[in-house]
């Protein structure tokens, strides 16, 4: 082999593993963002809205639209609807009510035994927490004050879990608010609650409560979640159910620019899949190069139709460092790297090793 033929490949070699790399940096910067903990599993009981033990009473117009059932109680175990609503694909599903608090029961289990990633509370007010299991010292009871807010950030993944625990008691007062920014999602919030929960009124609130005891809900209260208690009641005045998102993918957005003038339909949050197409002309600011805008988002839907709620906010790119330019970067250097020294090092006469 010529000495100048081995060190044009040996750099071509090392370039190309530059590209390489750059492509395992790719990969791993893709899944990054995955949840660090997991997802806890409710089974069926992840098909109601409200699931207690002996029996569930509303007075006023409760509203739900994910089951409503109770086990082992006995009829009239249910009162209260009417005037309440259970609004399909919601039922009143007592068949089903057994097996979904043996799930409630498994999933409690779970989410007890969670590892603590930080303590936090009693007092929740003013937080803004990431993805983890967190708990008061010594798992002590966890308050939301009058007026507070929750924040809990999803870090641009729609996977993240965020698990809450406590030996006593959580109690929400009234006009307090559990809010969920960057992708975080309704339906991976979990509050494990060994004692009783109450829910004051006018709040609004975020996730699945388990309770070993009673949950009682005071007057027009929103959970974007579910209530379901293990061994004792649930009380409802006038309160909203509303079936928890669960989007897992972020949305991509592409736009194109064709010649005319004329201004896009704003792309509506929460994903789904929307095309706007305006024919050249129309108002608004024009367009570089004169046309129609036509712009697709592609993901999932993860508004809801309902009481007010917390604002859900349109889910980040997961990474914006250009990896794949980094990609191309390296593929291309070992190519025009090889070629280029090969060549100099013939103009120079270089002579192969050995003679």
């Amino acid at each position: 082999m010529h000495h100048h033929d081995a060190f044009a490949r040996r750099s071509g070699v090392a370039l190309t593993s530059l590209a390489l790399a750059g492509v395992l940096l790719l990969a791993f910067a893709n899944t990054a963002g995955a949840a660090v903990v997991p997802n806890v599993l409710l089974g069926t009981a992840a098909n109601y809205s409200v699931l207690a033990g002996p029996s569930v009473s509303n007075v006023g117009l409760t509203t739900m639209n994910e089951d409503l059932g109770v086990s082992p109680g006995l009829a009239p175990a249910i009162t209260g609807f009417p005037p309440g609503l259970v609004n399909l694909p919601g039922v009143k599903d007592q068949l089903g009510a057994a097996q979904a608090q043996l799930d409630l029961t498994a999933a409690f289990t779970d989410a007890a035994s969670r590892t603590l990633t930080a303590i936090k509370g009693p007092d929740l007010s003013g937080l803004t927490l990431q993805g983890g299991v967190y708990h008061a010292t010594a798992r002590a009871a966890l308050i939301l004050p009058v007026n507070s807010t929750l924040t809990l950030d999803g870090g641009g993944d729609p996977n993240t879990v965020f698990v809450f625990q406590t030996d006593s008691t959580l109690t929400t007062f009234s006009n307090s608010h559990v809010n969920l920014v960057n992708g975080a999602q309704e339906c991976n919030v979990y509050w494990e609650v060994l004692s009783s929960a109450n829910l004051g009124s006018n709040s609004t609130f975020v996730g699945n409560i388990l309770a070993l005891t009673t949950i009682t809900m005071q007057n027009n209260v929103t959970v974007h979640g579910r209530a379901l208690a293990r061994n004792a009641g649930i009380t409802l005045i006038n309160d909203h159910f509303t079936a928890p998102t669960c989007a897992t993918s972020l949305p991509t957005t592409t736009t194109t620019a064709l010649p005319g003038a004329g201004a896009p339909t704003p792309t509506l949050p929460g994903g789904g899949v929307t095309t706007s197409t305006i024919a050249g002309g129309g108002s608004g600011p024009t367009i570089p190069g004169g046309g129609a805008a036509t712009t697709t988002t592609l993901g999932l839907t993860v508004g809801i139709a309902g009481p007010p709620r917390t604002g859900v906010a349109p889910l980040p790119s997961s990474n914006n460092f250009p990896w794949p330019a980094l990609t191309l970067l390296g593929v291309a250097g070992a190519a025009t790297t090889g070629v280029v020294v090969r060549r100099r090092l013939h103009a120079a006469g270089a002579r192969p090793i050995g003679r």
